[in-house]
């Protein structure tokens, strides 16, 4: 009934790369959620991870995510619902971008993305670099 576990998809490997790599860089990726909200003020995208062509971070529009919902037959209501809830004082929200497929992150650090960038101690542009940086190389392994 339930017999072996099925061979993992080539197109699906990124998504436990990605997971893989937020599990290790929780504190550094709390600290640049937090960063990137104070610099944001109003406007307040939803941090990406686009793959292509290289591995790097984008902001993700709430307007794009609601077009790219529009376009995809409301088939993202859920993330969409998921965005309107976020609360960036207590969790990280990061959209993977792969593929042709999205990858919803979501976490709750402990402790708050606040804390965690004063911890880190690293601004936002030094935080994005080194993220990127670290991101490529899982991806290439």
């Amino acid at each position: 009934m339930f017999g072996k576990p099925q061979p993992e998809r080539a197109e699906d490997k990124w998504k436990h790369q990605i997971a893989r790599f937020v599990n290790d860089h929780k504190p550094e990726l709390a600290a640049l959620a937090w960063g990137l909200h104070l610099e944001g003020g109003e406007n307040q995208d939803t941090l990406g991870i686009d793959l292509q062509p290289t591995p790097h971070f984008v902001y993700c529009p709430k307007s794009a995510i609601e077009e790219l919902n529009r376009n995809a037959n409301n088939q993202l209501q859920e993330i969409l619902g998921i965005v309107d809830a976020h609360k960036p004082e207590k969790e990280v929200l990061i959209i993977g971008i792969g593929n042709d497929q999205l990858k919803l992150i979501q976490f709750e650090p402990e402790p708050s993305p606040a804390v965690c960038f004063e911890q880190v101690g690293k601004d936002v542009d030094t935080l994005l670099g080194e993220l990127e940086k670290g991101l490529k190389e899982q991806l290439d392994r």
